[in-house]
């Protein structure tokens, strides 16, 4: 009856317009009340013990290090940057966007801050170049999808923090699969633009590329600083988070010089906001976890994965269209706090690696993102550009072929993910 009653509220309470928070706190409120006969303290106990941990301070240190890159004019050089590198090629500003958005997504660590990012500056752009707004934003919203896969990972972190794994090992799987994705994309639009007559954008120079080097270079610094101290035992992960909120901070007011102190507190808010957001929809996923963990739903599952099939290769492909299917509907860190307890297991029961099922999870919930009928890339682009979603969708369709069709290749070969940090020890 628990299983039954929380996922009905927790369905009825997302269509009334709710937040992805809201519903999985509220309807774990109504199931600990009516059902449980618990008293509702336990809401706010279970959400704040979730949060309570030093791996998960991580998180709004990233998000300050995202906002002062965000506002310090990072953007705009990462695109320069990115225009000289690929921009002379057919479709030169659609590969722009996917190149730009594996730089940002290393600043970022979030799909939709990529996304909007990017789209911000990108969009209407590409539209005076000629190309359809339908498909800029398409384009968009798919190069926005490695911001979580591409380190530093804000997803990345909540599921190392709930699987007990290694997080830099974590950082350092997701470099390849990332690059991987949006080379991938690259040569969609490059297709796509070779069918439709889309020109580039003048010709390459080796001398703009030096120069577009040179003004990005600090910003192209902050992942090296990231992974290079958490490998070379300088700091951990949450320490680097903290060094790269200092960095960022000291690139945008005193190398870069656009951002200014009348723009800290509203940088600061922004951030703060953010960080809220996700740590409230992550307290909220665990407390709806946890009682799905107390309806023995996890134990369920695993005897049913158990009975379906003993091939590990069979239970990645199982897992890969649960998670697409989830990522269209939930937020990703969410879905990770939700579904790691109860995947996780069955996962190490078939030996397979946790670092790589990690990352795997995290790949598909991206894909996600960009999946219709409700992927949060896609309302992204539709809020910044005014297209209807069944428009871009329509747009999306060949990049999320080719994504799936990557993510297959993942599912197969899982060195593709593992060798890195097999490398780094």
């Amino acid at each position: 009856m628990t299983l039954w009653v929380i996922l009905v509220s927790f369905i009825l309470i997302l269509s009334t317009g709710a937040s992805i928070g809201v519903g999985l706190g509220l309807s774990s409120a109504i199931v600990l009340y009516a059902v449980l006969d618990m008293p509702l303290v336990v809401v706010v106990q279970r959400m704040f013990t979730s949060v309570d941990s030093f791996s998960f301070m991580a998180v709004p240190f990233f998000m300050l290090a995202g906002a002062f890159m965000s506002e310090g004019g990072v953007t705009r050089r990462i695109v320069d940057f990115s225009m000289a590198l690929v921009g002379a090629l057919a479709g030169g500003l659609a590969l722009v966007v996917a190149v730009a958005g594996m730089f940002f997504a290393a600043l970022s660590g979030s799909s939709a801050a990529t996304t909007a990012a990017i789209g911000a500056s990108m969009i209407d752009e590409m539209e005076k170049r000629g190309y359809p707004r339908s498909f800029a934003a398409a384009v968009v919203a798919s190069g926005g999808t490695v911001g979580i896969v591409i380190p530093p990972s804000i997803t990345m972190v909540v599921y190392g923090s709930i699987a007990n794994t290694s997080i830099a090992d974590l950082f350092m799987a997701g470099f390849v699969p990332g690059i991987l994705m949006g080379v991938a994309m690259c040569i969609t639009s490059w297709i796509i633009s070779k069918r439709n007559g889309y020109k580039g954008e003048g010709s390459f120079s080796i001398l703009r590329m030096l120069r577009t080097t040179r003004d990005c270079f600090w910003a192209l610094m902050m992942p090296v600083i990231i992974l290079g101290g958490i490998y070379s035992g300088l700091f951990t992960p949450t320490e680097a988070a903290a060094v790269a909120a200092v960095y960022g901070g000291l690139v945008g007011f005193f190398i870069y010089r656009e951002l200014h102190f009348r723009d800290l507190s509203r940088t600061l808010l922004n951030a703060a906001y953010n960080t809220t957001m996700i740590m409230f929809v992550v307290g909220a996923a665990n407390l709806f976890g946890w009682i799905l963990t107390n309806a023995q739903v996890p134990h369920m599952l695993a005897e049913s994965f158990t009975n379906l099939t003993s091939s590990p290769l069979v239970f990645l492909m199982l897992v890969n269209l649960l998670l697409l299917f989830i990522g269209t509907l939930i937020n990703a860190s969410a879905a990770i706090v939700i579904l790691t307890p109860i995947l996780l297991p069955v996962a190490l029961g078939l030996g397979i690696d946790p670092v790589f099922f990690g990352v795997l999870m995290v790949i598909n919930l991206a894909i996600g993102c960009i999946t219709p009928p409700v992927g949060l890339d896609l309302f992204v682009v539709s809020s910044i550009t005014g297209i209807s979603i069944d428009k871009v969708t329509a747009r999306v369709i060949p990049y999320l072929l080719v994504l799936l069709g990557v993510l297959v290749i993942f599912t197969w070969f899982p060195s593709i993910i593992t060798f890195m940090p097999a490398l780094m020890k």
